[in-house]
């Protein structure tokens, strides 16, 4: 009801054809056009139970390089709001020069902004039966930049705060108080281009589950970052330090220091180098077909892998679906395998030099929560 509440709202601006018309023109499928035998899957021994009932990427059918909507996990804090359309209002001020309150038809009413984005928990990958929540998607909606130099911010800014409607009780120092869902951007990334106010998911109305009528986006950053049920935009002159941002989502992670190891903890911010081992097949001439993903902050620039105890192969990378802050596709062909049981593990490089780390790296060795779990991750199967 929502979402088609929603939908009304923007195809009174005018807006959906557009969207669906510039979405129609990018590809969706990588793995099922890379030849026309796609082969007999081979299951994973080591899969893992999950709910089925909750959105979540399936990798052994990964197909289609945009996911589709009803495999979006969603996840929230406080439950779902109920937000009432008609009397929706997106509050921009703290440190503007303009306060303002838009209603969904003058925010509708403003340049369309189409952006293709990777979205991940930054819990994605923390246990084996956790490996799911991500997916590639399609986002529509309005530029945040443009937003805030049209009315303009005071040269103290510091961060851009981002409130939704969604609110719980959180005890602090003894004391319960009623707080809203909040997170906060640092001014150089709420200023980039791709950062938007999206109210279309896959050229549809956002869902109630991915923050109808409107949500933010942060190609590159974790899903926490990207706040949903937007009711308010919060310039800021210093940081905003919460559940969110200060207690949980906050990583603590060691490094040495000569003979000494030395802890520390950051926000959850940008996404970390990650692959995975998706999809294997047998084909038609007996080769093994696997496939995979790997995504990240920086663009991806390679991605190898390993077949037991052997040395580490190179993949062949999609060339096709090559966009930054979206998951890249990856390929090999196994030429005579010998019947058994085998060990499969990927491992990404970015255009940084950053490499995925092994789970015996002090990268993850050393970090002591279970945010931003990037480890390599072998999978088994049985040839």
């Amino acid at each position: 009801m929502q979402s088609e509440l929603t939908r009304r709202h923007l195809i009174r601006a005018g807006l959906t054809g557009a969207t669906v018309l510039a979405i129609s023109r990018l590809p969706v499928s990588v793995f099922a056009n890379e030849n026309a035998d796609e082969g007999q899957p081979i299951p994973f021994l080591d899969d893992q139970p999950v709910d089925a009932k909750r959105p979540m990427v399936k990798w052994q059918d990964l197909k289609d390089w945009v996911t589709p909507k009803g495999e979006l996990f969603d996840v929230s804090h406080y439950g779902r709001p109920k937000v009432d359309l008609d009397s929706y209002r997106l509050a921009i001020d703290g440190l503007v020069d303009q306060k303002q309150s838009l209603t969904l038809d003058e925010i509708g009413r403003r340049p369309k902004v189409d952006v293709v984005a990777t979205l991940e928990c930054s819990g994605n990958g923390a246990g084996p039966g956790f490996m799911g929540a991500i997916g590639n998607a399609r986002w529509s909606g309005i530029s945040l930049s443009k937003l805030l130099q049209e009315f303009g911010m005071k040269p103290d800014a510091v961060e851009v705060a981002f409130w939704g409607a969604d609110s719980g009780k959180e005890k602090l120092r003894g004391e319960e108080y009623q707080q809203n869902f909040a997170r906060p951007l640092p001014i150089d990334v709420a200023m980039r281009e791709d950062v938007i106010l999206a109210y279309e998911l896959n050229g549809e109305a956002l869902p109630e589950s991915h923050g109808a009528p409107l949500r933010l986006v942060v190609p590159g950053w974790y899903g926490i970052a990207w706040a949903k049920w937007l009711m308010r935009i919060e310039v800021r002159d210093r940081r905003l330090m919460n559940r969110f941002t200060a207690r949980d989502y906050v990583t603590i992670r060691g490094e040495r220091q000569g003979d000494r190891i030395e802890w520390k903890e950051s926000s959850v911010g940008p996404m970390n180098t990650k692959s995975l081992v998706g999809r294997v097949t047998r084909r038609g001439d007996g080769s093994i077909h696997i496939t995979g993903a790997a995504w990240g902050f920086e663009p991806i620039t390679s991605v190898e892998l390993k077949i037991d105890d052997g040395p580490w192969l190179q993949t062949v990378l999609d060339e096709k679906n090559d966009r930054r802050y979206c998951w890249r596709f990856w390929s090999y062909d196994w030429k005579n395998a010998a019947a058994g049981e085998h060990t499969l593990v990927s491992r990404a490089t970015d255009m940084k030099g950053h490499v995925q780390p092994a789970a015996s790296d002090d990268a993850i060795k050393l970090k002591k929560t279970y945010w931003e779990a990037n480890q390599q991750y072998p999978r088994r199967i049985k040839i």
